[in-house]
C-alpha cells in the first residue's frame, strides 16, 4: 500500500481502493447521526471491575489428580463404563453345589469384573508410590532415619505390587510362564 501524499488535504473525501477501511466517509446522514447522536448524551458508567486472580494448584494437589487419573486408567474405568461387567462373578462348586463368589474372571484376558480392575489398578498406584518413595530417600537434604523410612517403605511397597500383581496374572490366567 502506497503512502499517503502529504499533499493531499486532510478533508479531502476521495476515495481509492487503497484508503483506510477506518475512514468513514459515507454519504448516508443517517449512519453520521446514529454515530454521534447517541454518544453525545449518553456517558459509559464508570466500572470497578477486578481481573479475577488465579492461583495455581500445589504440586501435591497435581500429584494427587495425577495419580488418581492413573489409577482409573489402568483400573479399567473406561471399560468398565462401556461394557458393564458386574461387581463379582460367582461360580458353583461341583461337589458341593455351593455357589462362591470369584473376583477373577478366568481364562478371558480382555474381560474383567469390576473389583479385578481395581485391585489391579491398586497394585500398579502401590508400585509407583514405591517408586516415589524410593527417589524421596535419595535426597541428601533428610535426615538419615526418614531417608531409611522412605527406602524401606519403598522397597516393601514396590515388592508387594510385584508379588501381587503375579498372583493376579496366575490366577487370570493359569499356566502362565510355567
Amino acid at each position: 500500500m502506497p503512502p499517503k501524499s502529504e499533499t493531499q488535504p486532510a478533508s479531502s473525501t476521495a476515495k481509492t481502493q487503497f484508503s483506510d477501511p477506518s475512514d468513514d466517509y459515507s454519504i448516508d446522514p443517517i449512519f453520521h447521526i446514529l454515530r454521534v447522536l447517541p454518544f453525545s448524551f449518553l456517558r459509559p458508567p464508570k466500572l470497578r471491575l477486578k481481573i479475577p486472580t488465579v492461583t495455581l494448584p500445589s504440586a501435591m494437589t497435581v500429584f494427587s489428580l495425577i495419580l488418581l487419573t492413573y489409577f482409573m486408567v489402568v483400573s479399567g474405568i473406561v471399560y468398565d463404563v462401556i461394557v458393564e461387567p458386574p461387581g463379582i462373578g460367582s461360580t458353583q462348586d461341583r461337589f458341593t453345589g455351593a455357589v462362591k463368589p470369584v473376583v477373577f474372571l478366568p481364562g478371558r484376558v480382555n474381560g474383567q469384573y469390576i473389583i479385578e480392575g481395581l485391585s489391579s489398578g491398586f497394585m500398579f498406584v502401590l508400585g509407583g508410590i514405591g517408586i516415589v518413595l524410593l527417589d524421596l530417600a535419595t535426597d541428601k537434604n533428610r535426615e538419615k532415619s526418614v531417608k531409611v523410612s522412605f527406602a524401606s517403605a519403598g522397597i516393601v511397597f514396590v515388592v508387594i505390587a510385584y508379588v501381587m500383581s503375579m498372583l493376579f496374572i496366575r490366577i487370570k490366567i493359569p499356566g502362565y510362564l510355567r
